[in-house]
């Protein structure tokens, strides 16, 4: 009993490590959209982005004067658009449109304010419209053009993309561009990519694909996951999954190098009634693991080690949005700058932690010491894959590498997860094989520990006895 008593001790020493250690300050961008009656004025915005959060890049849907000039001296990155309407001028080899747009738009801010990527157009292909469909490449490679003989090399050229310019998503092995697109348009685009070091920006929502049944697969949760088959992988979170979609669909016309980023993405914080899934808690949910996955450095199955350029959909509730009621509620912020639900993006409020729910006492997620080692290992792979979760110290070799058990590695990672996630009852779920104790170990030298089960009820367990002497 002893020796059960000391591992525990160890382990408990290690999960304190873990809630206590520093975390990176993240890199992230958010879509800037303006379909609303009340919202701050640019340089407002601008000067609270620069000074008050680690938002660093910043996407707009057109090339506005006053926003563009808003930005000037923060050194916050952005991303400007050409609107669809101006594409076939600017394909046009005999036109100096390219010239002139660049001229308009670009020169008069350019440096002063970063414009680090001007996009052409946005969704193109999902228009239907043969004509832009037709101009897009062109369109690049004169804009591309036309910024180099003004010296502005640095900026780069892309154009964002809906996931349906996919005939095939799932499993993501088998992705695949449109027929008749693929070799006319994508393998040009993508040549234009490789060439000039640019990357082909995408827009994956699993908000819009998700059912009831697959909602903790979009949201980034504990769950069975979707396995594919062809590439023996299993698939725990519906992002990771569409990113490898594209990227397959890309390998299949011999582009799988070129790079990857996402200009938009989210989940709103409030929907129609009766609406499943939609919420604050789960609009945090996937923003926050999604910042911390593709700041991981982790990458995806296919493209392991990878950091994604991405953009939040949005930075504001925009009341003036048609639709449903959600569409109005994609912000992270509201129209008076207010957090709509905190995912660490404020500095000096959690420093770029994922935000602990309630009074702010300390917990933590261990595994249940009933759970069988199938499910344990589950947990591992989970928390330690798509979860996002840092378990490098649990490696071999690795400084928190002892004890060598399945239960001690589990509740590591697990509790990894739980912290980085929020701190979350269902963050702790893990097919009901997490517990929840909200009694520091570190604080006496024997305790008796209180675990939370996760209705919320509170059960004395002494399995778990401590002894730090």
């Amino acid at each position: 009993m002893a020796a059960g008593w000391v591992l525990h001790a160890v382990l408990f020493r290690l999960l304190h490590l873990v809630l206590f250690s520093s975390v990176t300050a993240f890199s992230i961008g958010v879509n800037y959209g303006a379909n609303a009656d009340n919202l701050p004025p640019p340089a407002q915005v601008a000067t609270y982005l620069k000074q008050n959060t680690y938002i660093d890049r910043v996407k707009l849907f057109d090339a506005n004067p006053d926003m563009i000039r808003a930005f000037a001296g923060t050194g916050i990155a952005l991303m400007i658009t050409v609107p669809n309407t101006d594409i076939p001028a600017i394909a046009s080899r005999s036109s100096s449109a390219a010239s002139a747009w660049v001229a308009a738009h670009v020169a008069p801010f350019y440096p002063a304010t970063n414009i680090s990527l001007v996009a052409v157009g946005n969704e193109v292909m999902a228009t239907s419209d043969r004509n832009l469909i037709a101009h897009l490449v062109p369109a690049m490679r004169s804009l591309y053009a036309a910024l180099a003989a003004a010296g502005f090399h640095q900026i780069r050229v892309s154009t964002p993309h809906s996931l349906g310019i996919l005939s095939a998503s799932e499993p993501p092995s088998v992705g695949r561009f449109r027929r008749g697109y693929d070799r006319a348009i994508f393998a040009p685009m993508l040549e234009f990519h490789r060439r000039t070091r640019t990357p082909f920006l995408v827009n994956p929502y699993p908000y819009f694909g998700y059912t009831a049944r697959t909602l903790n697969y979009a949201l980034f949760r504990p769950n069975p996951g979707v396995f594919d088959p062809a590439t023996r992988i299993n698939y725990t979170n519906m992002f990771v999954a569409q990113l490898d979609a594209v990227h397959a669909a890309m390998q299949r016309l011999g582009y799988g190098d070129v790079e990857i980023a996402v200009g938009e993405t989210g989940w709103p914080s409030a929907g129609d009634a009766g609406q499943i899934g939609v919420s604050a808690e789960d609009a945090a949910s996937f923003n926050g693991n999604l910042i911390r996955l593709v700041n991981s450095g982790k990458g995806t199955p296919m493209m392991p080690g990878r950091r994604f350029e991405t953009y939040v959909f949005s930075l504001f509730n925009e009341n003036q949005k048609p639709g449903p009621t959600a569409e109005r509620y994609f912000g992270v912020f509201n129209a008076d700058l207010t957090p709509a639900y905190d995912v660490g993006l404020l500095r000096g409020g959690g420093g770029g932690k994922a935000p602990a729910p309630g009074s702010g006492v300390r917990r933590w997620c261990v595994a249940s010491a009933g759970a069988d080692g199938a499910a344990l290992q589950a947990n591992i792979n989970y928390a330690c894959g798509s979860g996002g979760a840092d378990c490098g110290p649990i490696q071999e070799g690795g400084a928190c590498f002892d004890p060598n058990t399945l239960l001690a590695h589990a509740s590591y990672s697990m509790n990894a997860y739980y912290q980085a996630a929020g701190r979350h009852d269902f963050n702790c779920d893990f097919g009901h094989t997490g517990v929840i104790t909200s009694s520091d170990p570190s604080k006496s030298p024997s305790p008796t520990l209180l675990i939370h089960s996760l209705s919320g009820e509170v059960e004395s367990k002494s399995l778990l006895m401590l002894d730090f002497n």
